[in-house]
């Protein structure tokens, strides 16, 4: 695996594939999780012309080893994954709910693309890592601290909640603008199909960076 890879081509039709099959598979597994609501969560409310920092230039390639989301008391360990033998992203196991998944043969976070973050919702008894982050708002901080030394700071700029039916991969996870280095937390959303034991979209939160400390 080559951290900070950009994804062109070929390896980007994989990866869009392989996020539509894992944002269909069962990633929570607790009913009452995230609400039904689909589309811009963040743009409810919101001032039409909100102002957001301006993107910081990226930096070099180092892989992510933790991640922190003030705003939510999130701090949790970053772990390399890959492609399970399906052929689809794999996130971290069940068991160890409090881990994040960074894809790595991807963009590092703070690097130029799109760095990709996974985690559950929640496990059959608890709630699990991610289980909060459709309630961030624009302008919020999201950290990354990353093996180099370096803490990469990006903010949020929306939350999206997009339904499987109809889902467009690369609206969700391709990049926003050219030459940033942004950032995709991603997990399940939506209602709980108990028939399916899954739940039916993916939280899409989308952020860039804006800054950077040692």
């Amino acid at each position: 695996m080559r951290p900070g890879r950009l994804l062109t081509g070929v390896a980007w039709a994989v990866l869009l594939l392989v996020l539509w099959l894992w944002g269909g598979e069962t990633a929570g597994l607790r009913p009452g999780g995230p609400g039904p609501s689909t589309g811009d969560m963040a743009a409810a409310g919101r001032p039409p012309r909100a102002e957001l920092p301006p993107a910081h230039r990226p930096l070099g390639e180092a892989p992510p080893q933790r991640l922190d989301i003030p705003g939510l008391g999130v701090r949790a360990p970053v772990v390399p994954r890959g492609l399970d033998e399906r052929g689809a992203l794999d996130p971290p196991p069940f068991d160890r709910p409090g881990e994040v998944g960074w894809y790595a043969d991807g963009a590092a976070p703070g690097a130029p693309g799109t760095a990709l973050l996974v985690g559950h919702v929640d496990t059959r008894t608890r709630p699990a890592v991610f289980h909060g982050v459709s309630t961030l708002e624009p302008g919020q901080r999201i950290r990354v601290v990353r093996e180099d030394g370096t803490v990469a700071e990006f903010t949020v700029e929306d939350v999206r909640v997009l339904a499987r039916e109809g889902f467009d991969a690369r609206q969700a996870y391709g990049p926003r603008l050219p030459g940033r280095a942004e950032l995709r937390v991603i997990t399940c959303g939506g209602a709980f199909d108990t028939a399916r034991d899954r739940y039916t979209a993916n939280v899409v939160v989308s952020a860039y960076l804006t800054g950077t400390t040692a």
